[in-house]
């Protein structure tokens, strides 16, 4: 086994994730403790311009029409194969949909360890040690492992993209394993239905989570969004309960948005939320909770009632 790490870029809509910069930006950091290099295996068509922007010590692409999409049978034979040529210490994929995918069918294949919600990681003593966050944030687990080789699933916004931003050629590489013939093909992608507002291209929104309670908080949020000139967003819970349509969901199963302020009412701060949200200017949380995950990525907090604290900004605007 070599101290190399491999990091397994995405991508979605012809555009690379950030998680993949994310990635190699950290696996810089643990390359350079452990003495190896930073391996990032691009899959797809007609990416060389972005497969090219990685801050890596090689970056291998493989370009096929056949992985223009993501193709769970195509992506888990090819990072076989490329694993045990390279046998790095660590390969690194996202804990998005394809990183759930095709991380623990790797470590049953290869019999490498697996350790999932990763958000932090580094190397002490020769031995990998991740911090992994679990049931929504509430529970923080502490692996430490001196196997040859890990693999690890790393939650998207832990770690800084610029980091893994850079300029290295890429190494055009061929399939390691026939792709004709999968029984797996791709067929469409489905996307959110539009709805009567883009939340993705607001400035401000006030969003909202199972604490506001119910209609009558939705209510509440919607006049304070009015206020401040912005729109109310939701978090899945409360899309679930049918308080708001689903085009106003925020985080890895609805939309990702950017807004410059992001004023949240009772949303505890799971990471499939903060997956979505994560880049906003200003984010402000409002729950009670003190103890919520939410208030480690928040500009500002209150751990306050928030009907007291929405009433209170309400009567100020």
């Amino acid at each position: 086994m070599s101290n190399d790490i491999l990091v397994i870029a995405e991508h979605l809509d012809g555009r690379i994730a950030d998680i993949s910069f994310e990635m190699v930006g950290k696996a810089r950091e643990l390359a350079a403790a452990l003495g190896g290099q930073v391996i990032v295996l691009a899959l797809g068509s007609g990416l060389q311009a972005q497969a090219g922007g990685f801050a890596s010590h090689t970056t291998l692409y493989l370009d096929d029409p056949l992985l223009a999409h993501y193709n769970p049978q195509a992506y888990q034979q090819v990072i076989a194969a490329l694993a045990a040529a390279h046998s790095p210490r660590l390969i690194m994929l996202g804990y998005t949909s394809i990183g759930m995918d095709v991380a623990a069918w790797l470590s049953v294949k290869t019999g490498r360890p697996c350790i999932a919600y990763v958000n932090d990681i580094a190397v002490e003593q020769d031995a990998i040690v991740t911090r992994s966050q679990l049931y929504g944030g509430k529970m923080s687990a502490e692996s430490a492992t001196r196997a040859d080789s890990l693999i690890v699933t790393l939650m998207a916004g832990a770690f800084a993209a610029d980091a893994g931003r850079g300029a290295t050629p890429i190494q055009p590489i061929a399939a390691p394993v026939p792709l004709a013939g999968l029984r797996t093909r791709f067929t469409g992608l489905l996307k959110p239905e539009a709805g009567d507002v883009d939340i993705t291209t607001q400035e401000k929104l006030v969003a909202v989570g199972r604490g506001v309670g119910g209609e009558d908080g939705v209510a509440l949020a919607t006049e304070l969004a009015e206020a401040l000139g912005a729109v109310v967003a939701a978090s899945r819970p409360v899309t679930d309960a049918g308080w708001l349509p689903k085009t106003r969901q925020v985080g890895k199963s609805g939309l990702t948005v950017r807004p410059k302020l992001y004023l949240m009412l009772g949303i505890s701060g799971a990471p499939e939320h903060l997956e979505g949200m994560k880049d906003a200017e200003l984010i402000i949380a409002i729950n009670s909770d003190e103890n919520a995950p939410i208030f480690n990525v928040a500009h500002y907090g209150a751990t306050q009632d928030l009907f007291e604290v929405a009433e209170a900004l309400l009567e100020a605007l």
